[in-house]
């Protein structure tokens, strides 16, 4: 069993995108697929989250969810106002090593040192329990340059492999940070970047999601694209 911990640069920088991605890449070859979130924030008890999210751009995968917080916060701070339990980092640890499957994908909540719990607990904690390598999902504009460098640094006082890092909301005519930040990731990273996506796939339908997958994402995370075809 494989296992990838997704996080992101910050919120709302195409994690749930990437994450069925891989997911749609790794179905379409044949795996069995489980995606993970350990603790969903600002979506009420029986509405759509991320894993639902998911579902609808991947096509049908396994999924998990192990805590639901109404409000739109940190985890930690959300459990606490809830007056709710926090998820701990070994609560994840156990769920992940329980299923069986061949490809397990832990999504984050925002970025890589956002609080599970009131322990201070984070993804960077499970992902270094599970040994497990972190693919960084950037956003594409200035000012991600240095919120991926400080993702890296954390990563590697841990000792927490960074696989690489995929743009995940590209835009059709970028600027110039949005352009030279693709060479520039790498570099700051210490890792390679393994796709970029294009922006607006969120609202996209599984065959689109797969054909972007392909086209978008490195052979690392199952597809084709490679940088020197980079736009």
């Amino acid at each position: 069993m494989r296992t990838l911990i997704v996080t992101g640069t910050g919120t709302d920088v195409g994690k749930t995108v990437v994450v069925a991605a891989v997911a749609a890449l790794a179905r379409a070859a044949g795996e069995r697929v489980t995606v993970v979130k350990p603790a969903q924030t600002g979506v009420a008890p029986g509405e759509d989250g991320d894993l639902a999210a998911v579902e609808r751009l991947a096509g049908p995968v396994a999924t998990l969810e192990l805590a639901r917080f109404p409000e739109p916060l940190a985890p930690a701070t959300a459990a606490r106002r809830a007056d709710a339990m926090p998820v701990m980092a070994a609560q994840v640890v156990d769920a992940v090593r329980g299923l069986d499957t061949d490809l397990v994908i832990v999504e984050g909540a925002g970025g890589l040192l956002v609080r599970l719990n009131d322990l201070g607990e984070t993804l960077a904690d499970v992902a270094a329990a599970l040994a497990a390598p972190v693919v960084l999902v950037a956003s594409a504009g200035l000012g991600v340059l240095n919120t991926a460098a400080l993702t890296a640094e954390a990563l590697e006082r841990r000792d927490v492999p960074l696989a690489g890092t995929v743009v995940g909301a590209f835009p059709e005519q970028p600027d110039l940070a949005e352009r030279t930040n693709l060479d520039d990731l790498p570099i700051v990273t210490g890792a390679p970047l393994l796709g970029i996506l294009p922006a607006g796939l969120g609202t996209a339908g599984p065959e689109r999601v797969l054909e972007a997958a392909r086209c978008g994402l490195g052979p690392l995370l199952g597809g084709r694209w490679s940088p020197d075809r980079c736009a």
